[in-house]
């Protein structure tokens, strides 16, 4: 796949904490435009405070973020608002709005950004971004609780999707599905990253979904990124935590499955 040298998020001495508990310290990590990253790390590494402060829902203690050539660090409301509407964000569970249809979750950022657009358009958008997302046209009228796992998930892209982003967040997007679920999930979002050339930020655990899409991982440990590069790349480090991970059973089970292919 493509990539640009151009780096579309860049952060810089990162310092995250809750109370005395110390998560990111002097934090380094770049991510190139048109690629797929890969985030990974064990327990507590702090994976999801990492994207939550690039999309502003945590204030760093110390450091600097960039995204799409813009600091996010003490913007104003206004301006912040301006930068959001150019990603989406798949949270780990979905994140979807209970009591509202499939349909007006992915209406409620469109609604938000342009008011001024009336019924028959938004729902003719939701219908369009609910197809993008793999779900089946009836779908739409649905509530989240009439739809499986999965489907959440996919209601969940369809909303990220709906101000044609070019950055997507997504946290843990393959947990809880089975593996056919979460191959197919990859595919789709493998799919999604060529057509609409995405950048994409993706916060895993799943070595297949590593090998399968990812064009690089960062790898989270003793408070910062240790390191950043393809699978292979990554191999040949000595660090502990990296050679346990992609070459314990699973690592080794997950690449072979691949190479298979």
């Amino acid at each position: 796949m493509d990539m640009s040298s151009e780096t579309i998020i860049t952060i810089r001495g990162l310092k995250n904490s809750f109370g005395d508990q110390i998560i990111h310290d002097d934090l380094d990590l770049d991510v190139r435009r048109g690629e797929i990253l890969g985030v990974v790390g064990g327990s507590g590494t702090g994976k999801s405070v990492l994207m939550r402060s690039i999309i502003g829902l945590q204030i760093p203690d110390a450091g600097d973020v960039q995204v799409l050539n813009e600091n996010m660090i003490g913007r104003e409301e206004d301006e912040a608002k301006n930068i959001r509407r150019r990603w989406g964000v798949l949270f780990q569970n979905g994140a979807l709005f209970s009591t509202l249809t499939v349909a007006e979750n992915v209406e409620v950022p469109i609604r938000e950004y342009f008011p001024f657009i009336k019924p028959p358009l938004l729902d003719e958008i939701a219908s369009y971004k609910i197809a993008m997302s793999g779900l089946p046209a009836n779908a739409g009228p649905k509530f989240p609780s009439e739809l499986s796992g999965g489907m959440r998930k996919r209601a969940g892209l369809a909303r990220a999707l709906a101000l044609d982003p070019e950055l997507l967040f997504l946290d843990e997007p393959t947990a809880g599905l089975d593996p056919i679920g979460a191959a197919a999930f990859d595919d789709l979002i493998m799919a999604l990253q060529k057509r609409l050339e995405l950048t994409v930020f993706l916060i895993t655990h799943d070595l297949d979904t590593l090998w399968a899409i990812c064009d690089r991982v960062a790898v989270l440990a003793d408070k910062k990124v240790v390191a950043v590069g393809t699978i292979e790349e990554l191999l040949a480090l000595d660090h502990p935590w990296i050679q346990e991970y992609f070459n314990g059973p699973r690592g080794r089970a997950a690449a072979a499955g691949l190479k298979g292919h």
